[in-house]
């Protein structure tokens, strides 16, 4: 099954809150091999990820110090 780009983004937002399904991975993973705007979706996501645990020590090193 070939997801269309608005299911890639909702699995790769489901994927931080939940194990995704083998199927569902597999067919998160084909979408993402040939679709460049969701790779980039799913970088973003990755960043903002990132950014926010940053975020987060940052503010419990600011508590501690």
């Amino acid at each position: 099954m070939l997801l269309s780009c608005k299911e890639t983004t909702r699995l790769l937002s489901q994927g931080e809150d939940r194990k995704l399904a083998f199927g569902e991975r597999v067919a998160l993973r084909v979408h993402l091999a040939i679709c460049e705007g969701c790779r980039n979706a799913s970088e973003q996501f990755r960043l903002l990820r990132v950014a926010v645990k940053n975020l987060a020590r940052d503010g419990d090193e600011e508590k501690t110090a």
